[in-house]
């Protein structure tokens, strides 16, 4: 049962939103919570201020609630307050001071439910003018004087702040409105004020100026007394004797403290007198001294400045030679250029050099004797009169390295008819060195070098690759003279003035299947780089670098495909590029296929002219109608015309008949020859059958044969078709 009812408070109690309560008997809610000051936010010093809380609250029921008032300051908590009054909460600010100044803001809680109000900020303007007070107007010197500084009416942090004669000389922290302090002044008439500042953090507001209170310092007759002795004409190293002393009369009980001292250096202390005795020191051409009382407050000094003579001037230390080169002779000389002569002569100064290991004295008074060392050192020498020493400056001494001897080489490539740099140089040396470029033995150009960063370079020409050979170095730092170096040995790169492209075997002997050499050849200095393009190509076939001045591009085989043009290219360190003229290139067939060509043509002429003899032939021959008889003409047989029937054994059955023609004995014709005109009648039996294969006409053949010579008749021709029968008409 207990549980029913806790849960169903719960959900009662949840059901209600943040401002609100609800018990058995009453339920509320605070609506709004309101922050106003009055009479307004900015107001002046000394008004009444008014913070005024109104907290609108809705509630059920008749029973009163209790409500707590919180005011806040800057979010401190300033002022709480419980009431049961519904009527606004008042919370007065009498007389308002600039420490009121602020952001307020209100809070109003009803049982475990609260809520707060705006902020608003109040500024009071204007602060109360301090006073000041003192105890006493009048003092004797060295007498404190208590003063104080209120802030009637303030409150807040305050900083307070004390002046004399308009000038800051005091200031103190006070959580009070008002401080009092102890001030010290000297003699005379002091106007003295003070100010101060409240913090009200984030502000500060600063006050006008007290009242001026007027203070009176009398000075005491007591006196600090000093004596320095001698009082004129001294000079360094002359005794001095100083004393401190008190003068006048001190009415207080106070004890009395001397000091006295010279510049920082304190020299004696005592009461009623003290003294002290030195020697005046060298190098300071005045001294001042100081002798201080103290007594109580009460502080008094009095000083003294001696001027002191030049008993002899500060050494100056110097070398001979100017320019020192290690492990050479030198002299170094130390002297005072001035020296007080009613005092001292020449014969009591006395000079000492450090270090003295490798110097040693000579008969000249300050002149020392001594050998360059190898490395760098510091000399120093002290002179000394009377028991005043006087130390040089130190003398940096850098003896110099003396140039070895210079060599000479080439910047970069040298190259015929070009502008060549040459430099000088040596191993070691002291700068500055002084260089000199010489061709043959005949000087053409100097040159200083003052920095290690710098480089003794000369621009030259060369025409002759032999003239590079010409030109030297010399060195000089020092008296000794010039070193002169060797000779310049360097590669000159003479540049490429031609190519030519020539080709192996010759170019009428070139055919498919030999090697082809293409040699490419220039003139000038090694090494070459060699190229070789084929026309309509700018990719080269070939790149080679070589330490000569020829060289060749094999091709292994050739084939009608290397027909074309090639051309050469060539470079050397000298950057120059030359090109051959172009080389035409004619492959031609092979000897064998040549031959294989011949003889198919030779194959071919033969072939048809066998078939033009055997057409002409069967040409000749008569065809009759189907009894198949044929006429010749013919002259008496001869044995080739019997061996030529006899190869004919395929031919028709063929018979002979011979006519005889007269001949005319016309003298106009041509001459008669010898022998008749024989017609042979030919008579071909047709094979059974052949009617039908082929209708012949008749056809008579006849042949004049004229006479021929004897030796034609003894050797007659038989070639082609000359003796073949001629038709007759």
């Amino acid at each position: 049962m207990g549980l029913l009812l806790l849960l169903a408070s719960a959900l009662l109690t949840s059901h209600f939103h943040t401002g609100s309560q609800v018990d058995a008997q009453t339920a509320f809610t605070i609506r709004s919570v309101r922050l106003t000051i009055e009479p307004g936010t900015d107001v002046a010093r000394g008004t009444d201020v008014t913070v005024r809380c109104q907290a609108a609250v809705s509630s059920s029921g008749q029973e009163t609630l209790t409500r707590e008032y919180t005011i806040y300051k800057e979010g401190i908590v300033v002022y709480t307050k419980t009431t049961s009054s519904s009527e606004d909460f008042l919370y007065p600010l009498s007389e308002a001071r600039a420490s009121n100044s602020g952001k307020y803001k209100c809070k109003v809680s009803i049982q475990s439910r609260s809520l707060e109000s705006n902020a608003e900020k109040l500024t009071v303007t204007g602060l109360s003018d301090p006073v000041l007070h003192l105890k006493k107007g009048v003092v004797t010197e060295g007498e404190d004087v208590t003063v104080r500084c209120t802030a009637p009416g303030e409150t807040g942090s305050f900083f307070f702040y004390f002046y004399d004669n308009s000038k800051e000389i005091y200031g103190v922290q006070a959580n009070t409105n008002q401080t009092e302090t102890t001030l010290h002044f000297a003699t005379g008439i002091h106007r003295v004020h003070c100010t101060y500042t409240v913090f009200i953090l984030p502000d500060s507001f600063k006050s006008n100026k007290s009242n001026t209170v007027n203070v009176s310092v009398k000075e005491l007759s007591i006196m600090p007394f000093l004596k320095v002795s001698p009082q004129s004409m001294i000079y360094e190293g002359d005794r001095l004797n100083i004393s401190c002393s008190v003068r006048g009369y001190l009415p207080s009980s106070e004890s009395i403290e001397l000091h006295l001292s010279r510049e920082n250096d304190l020299l004696s202390t005592g009461y009623s007198e003290i003294s002290h005795s030195m020697l005046a020191p060298a190098n300071v051409p005045e001294l001042r001294f100081e002798c201080r009382l103290t007594s109580g407050n009460v502080v008094k000094v009095v000083t003294n400045n001696v001027p002191v003579t030049e008993l002899f001037s500060t050494p100056t230390l110097t070398v001979s030679p100017a320019e020192v080169f290690q492990r050479e002779k030198m002299m170094l000389t130390c002297k005072s250029q001035r020296y007080a002569t009613e005092r001292i002569n020449e014969s009591e100064l006395t000079y000492t050099l450090d270090p003295e290991e490798r110097a040693r004295p000579t008969m000249s008074r300050g002149v020392f004797l001594s050998t360059a060392p190898p490395e760098d050192i510091n000399y120093t020498c002290t002179a000394e009169a009377k028991g005043i020493k006087k130390q040089s400056q130190a003398l940096a001494l850098r003896p110099k390295v003396s140039v070895s001897t210079p060599f000479i080489s080439v910047l970069g490539t040298a190259i015929l008819g070009q502008t060549i740099q040459i430099h000088c140089d040596t191993a070691k040396g002291s700068l500055p060195i002084n260089y000199t470029l010489i061709k043959g033995y005949e000087p053409v150009a100097w040159k200083t070098v003052h920095l290690f960063s710098e480089k003794a370079v000369f621009s030259i020409t060369i025409n002759k690759t032999e003239d590079i050979k010409q030109y030297m170095c010399a060195a000089a730092n020092s008296h000794r003279g010039e070193l002169l170096g060797e000779r310049l040995s360097a590669n000159v790169i003479e540049p490429l003035t031609w190519a030519t492209l020539s080709a192996v075997p010759d170019l009428d002997d070139l055919s498919e299947g030999q090697q082809l050499h293409l040699i490419c050849k220039v003139k000038g200095s090694m090494p070459v780089t060699f190229k070789w393009y084929r026309v309509g190509s700018a990719i080269p076939l070939n790149i080679t670098t070589v330490q000569q001045k020829h060289k060749d591009y094999h091709v292994p085989v050739l084939s009608k495909e290397h027909n074309g043009q090639y051309y050469c290219e060539a470079t050397n360190p000298a950057h120059i590029m030359v090109r051959s003229e172009e080389l035409s290139i004619e492959v031609r067939l092979a000897l064998w296929k040549k031959a294989l060509i011949g003889g198919m043509i030779l194959l071919v002429v033969s072939l048809l002219v066998l078939a033009m003899c055997v057409l002409h032939y069967k040409s000749k021959r008569v065809k009759v109608d189907r009894a198949v008889v044929s006429v010749w003409t013919e002259r008496k047989p001869e044995t080739a015309v019997d061996e030529e029937s006899s190869m004919v054994s395929n031919e028709p059955d063929v018979e002979y008949t011979e006519v005889v023609h007269p001949r005319s004995s016309d003298p106009a014709r041509a001459p008669p020859r010898k022998g008749t005109d024989t017609v042979y009648s030919e008579l071909q039996n047709a094979p059974q059958g052949a009617a039908d294969l082929h209708d012949y006409g008749s056809v008579e053949y006849a042949e004049l044969n004229s006479e021929q010579p004897e030796t034609a008749q003894r050797h007659p021709e038989v070639s082609g078709c000359q003796d073949l029968p001629v038709p007759v008409d």
